[in-house]
């Protein structure tokens, strides 16, 4: 019954999957935005995932398994991940790290980067992103960079979505150049924010 439930789920998506690819479009990044502290000490306790350098290069191309291994890594983890706050699990805010069966946006993030890193995807092309939902509330998805667009994994969606069929609002994410530095994102939503809480 599993294995259908998968099938039915990558499925679903190839259907639609040439449309969803042409209707894509790239996310316009500024100039250098500040690390979220988050991050900034994620990458203390495991300064590898911190210093992957990507060469200037054309983004991965969508091809229809890599679009098959979105669909899959980010059903996989959003179904094995239950939602838990860093203040229930960690006494404490904004603390990430890779989940082990709980876990918040951050934390989705993180497994899903590395659950596609090891499928061969370059990490310049896997990007955690800092959004604000309409509600206001700060939130963090994985950016897929992609020849066709750029691609949203969330945890609060179970479909893979061009970026700018969201209704987030996009502040900053990784360089695609070094995964310890973050850029802006001009979508023309943005305003200026300090700190963004994670949900």
């Amino acid at each position: 019954m599993a294995k259908k439930m998968w099938l039915l789920a990558v499925a679903l998506p190839l259907a639609g999957w040439s449309a969803t690819a042409s209707a894509g479009n790239s996310m316009p990044t500024g100039g250098r935005a500040t690390q979220p502290v988050g991050h900034y000490e994620f990458c203390q306790r495991e300064p590898q995932q911190c210093r992957q350098v990507t060469a200037r290069h054309a983004p991965v191309e969508l091809s229809r398994k890599l679009w098959a291994a979105m669909v899959e890594v980010n059903d996989q983890v959003n179904a094995q991940v239950s939602p838990r706050t860093d203040m229930e699990m960690w006494g404490r805010e904004e603390f990430w790290s890779y989940p082990d069966g709980f876990g918040d946006c951050e934390d989705y993030v993180l497994e899903k980067r590395r659950e596609l890193m090891k499928l061969g995807i370059p990490a310049g092309d896997l990007l955690i992103t800092v959004v604000r939902q309409p509600n206001g509330d700060g939130h963090a998805v994985l950016t897929v960079r992609t020849g066709q667009g750029d691609y949203v994994l969330d945890n609060l969606e179970p479909r893979v979505l061009a970026w700018s069929d969201t209704e987030y609002t996009y502040l900053k994410r990784q360089s695609d150049r070094n995964s310890g530095a973050w850029v802006t994102i001009n979508d023309g939503r943005a305003i200026a924010v300090g700190s963004v809480a994670s949900r």
